[in-house]
């Protein structure tokens, strides 16, 4: 093998692969217990209890250079999975899409406009009153239909548009609380996405960022409570954390690691009577690379709490996580690096979500759980230059270009990293984790792309994925491994008894739901 690479660094610390390369017999043995293992390979046909889906918002091919083991050979372990699938990403109305649209297909089942969050194509982008009629429900929510406890995991603020179409129905992924929807969709009766995390899916565990939307105008953030600009902005009065916490018995609110750390799951002895949300900053998360670790929970974290919730339920959990790899500071992390052109910060994310994968294949039965990763959509980056094993991906390629300059290996097609000056490119800077790689077309943000993006897959179903399908078919195969409607019936799927009986002592009382119809048909 070559030098090991560091998880942190993402640098291989030794330019030199060992003497056993040159020999063939080196490859033939490996690519022999390979085929040995494939040949051993049986699909799990049974039904699954669990599913968990990572997602990798904008993690394109690239993520496969965030190796953490040996070198270029290593395995994440989400390569370690046996299926393989490529998804089409493209929105109804575009050829390379939003995360929005791109949630509303892998979430919810069907394809979508741009821009628009749990809602058919017939709804129209920014048009409030097209929502009504066209609403579309994702797994996440039918999972908690059918008796599942549900979560939710996000590096991002937990209103943006790929958790956001678990549970809300948006024509305008941007109206994220009462305060950015416009007059005329206020008086049609359209909804804000925080409003519609607390009050359309009866969702177990939420983590991630958005506090600022659920708290009134000038509500001082608990973190940052002399910065007006992290205060709450809803104009409507209604603090939505407090009427969440109401509403549900054996709940904790927590905004900090600390808080994180002190939930104990076994608090209470029933099953179903435990959730738990956690808002960790005002809009988005931070950057690994820029994470706090003794204030700030990581994606691992995040992730192995909301499963220790999630799996005391007999009848099984849907998890959701997301982990952006680009720019924006309102973005999943993953993706907010790539728009900003940050390609440490990007791949970065990318090493942890693939901790949070491990983490929960340690956490789980494996005969029991579906696990899928994919991304929402790509980007436009590249990694070229052939540069020799063991170069760092972050670093020169081994030739300067045709204008006697050096290169990166990593660069964007397009995006702020457009440095043009005097006809020439200017020599690469200082490679720390926030240089921004050079791109070919100046934007202030770079874009996404529009190629296939992967799935991989194991556990139980897991053989559904293969081939190249629509991005649509995800949400579909969730489905119909976990017996989640339309596909709650057949073999190994429980009796309608089963799916329709009580869910036991958290769920709300008569009284309570009354009293929360009269307090909504009062304005209250």
């Amino acid at each position: 093998h070559c030098g090991p690479w560091t998880r942190q660094t993402l640098t291989l610390r030794s330019p030199h692969c060992s003497e056993d390369e040159k020999d063939p017999a080196y490859w033939n043995e490996r690519a022999k217990r390979t085929l040995e293992w494939a040949l051993n390979l049986a699909p799990m046909t049974r039904r699954a209890k669990n599913i968990i889906l990572f997602l990798g918002d904008g993690e394109c091919s690239a993520f496969l250079l965030a190796q953490g083991g040996p070198g270029e050979d290593s395995r994440l372990a989400m390569e370690t999975f046996p299926y393989v699938a490529l998804a089409k990403t493209y929105n109804v109305d575009r050829q390379v899409p939003d995360s929005a649209g791109t949630g509303t297909a892998y979430l919810c089942g069907v394809k979508s406009n741009a821009k628009t969050l749990g809602v058919s194509a017939a709804a129209v982008y920014s048009k409030c009153n097209t929502t009504f009629g066209h609403e579309v429900h994702s797994v996440l929510h039918r999972a908690k239909q059918a008796g599942k406890s549900v979560g939710i995991v996000t590096t991002t603020r937990v209103q943006h548009a790929s958790p956001g179409a678990s549970y809300a129905h948006v024509v305008n992924r941007e109206w994220y609380s009462d305060a950015n929807l416009p007059k005329e969709a206020v008086r049609l009766g359209c909804r804000d996405i925080a409003y519609q995390l607390v009050h359309n899916t009866d969702i177990d565990v939420i983590l991630g960022g958005g506090r600022m939307y659920m708290t009134p105008r000038k509500t001082p953030d608990p973190e940052y409570p002399t910065d007006p600009k992290q205060a709450g902005t809803r104009k409507d009065g209604v603090n939505l954390v407090e009427e969440w916490l109401s509403t549900k018995e054996g709940a904790q609110y927590v905004w900090d690691k600390k808080g994180l750390d002190a939930v104990d799951e076994y608090s209470t002895d029933h099953a179903l009577c435990f959730a738990l949300a956690g808002l960790f900053e005002p809009k988005d998360m931070k950057y690994e690379l820029n994470r706090n670790a003794s204030t700030d929970p990581s994606i691992v974290e995040m992730t192995e709490k909301a499963i220790r919730i999630l799996r005391r339920n007999p009848r099984g959990f849907f998890l959701f996580v997301e982990d952006e790899l680009s720019f924006s500071p309102t973005r999943g992390r993953i993706d907010h690096g790539h728009h900003s052109s940050k390609a440490k910060q990007a791949l970065s994310e990318a090493v942890m979500l693939d901790r949070a994968v491990a983490r929960a294949a340690q956490l789980t039965d494996a005969s029991e759980t579906l696990t899928v990763v994919t991304a929402d959509h790509s980007h436009v980056f590249s990694f070229g230059g052939s540069t020799p094993r063991g170069n760092s991906i972050f670093g020169l390629a081994p030739k300067k270009a045709e204008d006697k300059r050096p290169y990166t290996s990593i660069l964007y097609g397009n995006g702020p990293g457009y440095a043009i000056a005097n006809g020439s490119r200017p020599d690469v800077s200082s490679l720390d984790k926030d240089y921004r790689q050079q791109a070919a077309v100046p934007l202030g943000t770079e874009t996404h792309a529009g190629e296939d993006v992967a799935i991989m897959a194991k556990g139980p179903m897991a053989h559904l994925f293969h081939g190249v399908q629509e991005q649509n078919y995800v949400a579909h195969v969730l489905a119909y491994a976990g017996c989640i409607e339309p596909y709650q019936t057949g073999p190994e799927c429980p009796s309608p008894s089963w799916r329709s009986g009580s869910l036991g002592p958290c769920q709300p009382s008569t009284l309570l739901l009354a009293l929360g119809t009269a307090c909504l048909l009062l304005g209250v």
